[in-house]
C-alpha cells in the first residue's frame, strides 16, 4: 500500500511517501513545497495546491495522512497554518484519496515512543524506520513520520477487524 504523509505549513509543507507491506515499511520519496512570504496569500495557497496535486498525481497513494494544527500564541500564524492544512485536505479530496488526521503528540508517540519527543528525535527515528531515506528537510521528515503513524494505525485497524470477524 502506498501512503502519503503531510506536514502542512504556508511557508513550507512537507510531504513523504512510503510503501507499507504488513509491518514492513519502505521509503519511496519525500520533499518540501515552499512558498514565498512576499506573495499574496491567495497566490501562495494556489501554488501550494498545484504542487500538492502534482505530487499526489505522481505517486498515486491509496491513503494519506496529515498532521493536525497545533495552536500557538500567535493567532495569525495558527490561521495561516490552518489555511495551508485546508489546501492539503482539499488536494487529497480532489484526488479521491482518504485522509487520516493525527495530533502531533500522537505522531511523536507512534514514531519515537513518547508524545513529548523533540523534532530531532523524530528525524532520527524516521531514519531508523526508513533506512536509506535521504530527508529533504525537517518538514519532510515530519511528513514521513505522519505517514508511518498512519501505516501503524491502518495495520492495527485491519488486525482488529480480523479479530472481530
Amino acid at each position: 500500500m502506498i501512503l502519503m504523509g503531510f506536514d502542512p505549513g504556508l511557508g513550507t509543507t512537507g510531504w513523504g511517501v512510503i510503501a507499507a507491506d504488513g509491518n514492513r515499511l519502505s521509503h519511496i520519496a519525500n520533499g518540501q513545497i515552499k512558498t514565498e512570504p512576499s506573495m499574496e496569500l491567495s497566490r501562495r495557497l494556489s501554488l501550494l495546491h498545484s504542487a500538492l496535486a502534482e505530487v499526489i498525481r505522481g505517486y498515486r497513494p491509496e491513503a494519506a495522512a496529515v498532521e493536525e494544527v497545533l495552536g500557538n500564541s500567535n493567532a495569525q500564524s495558527t490561521l495561516k497554518l490552518g489555511q495551508a492544512r485546508g489546501v492539503v485536505l482539499l488536494s487529497a479530496a480532489l484526488a479521491e484519496v482518504s485522509v487520516g488526521e493525527y495530533h502531533p503528540s500522537v505522531v511523536k508517540k507512534a514514531v519515537v515512543g513518547t508524545g513529548g519527543a523533540e523534532k530531532r528525535q523524530v528525524q532520527a527515528m524516521v531514519q531508523v524506520l526508513l533506512p536509506g531515506a535521504k530527508l529533504a528537510g525537517p518538514d519532510a521528515a515530519d511528513a514521513l513520520a505522519v505517514a508511518i503513524t498512519h501505516a501503524h494505525h491502518l495495520a492495527t485497524a485491519r488486525a482488529m477487524r480480523r479479530i472481530v470477524a
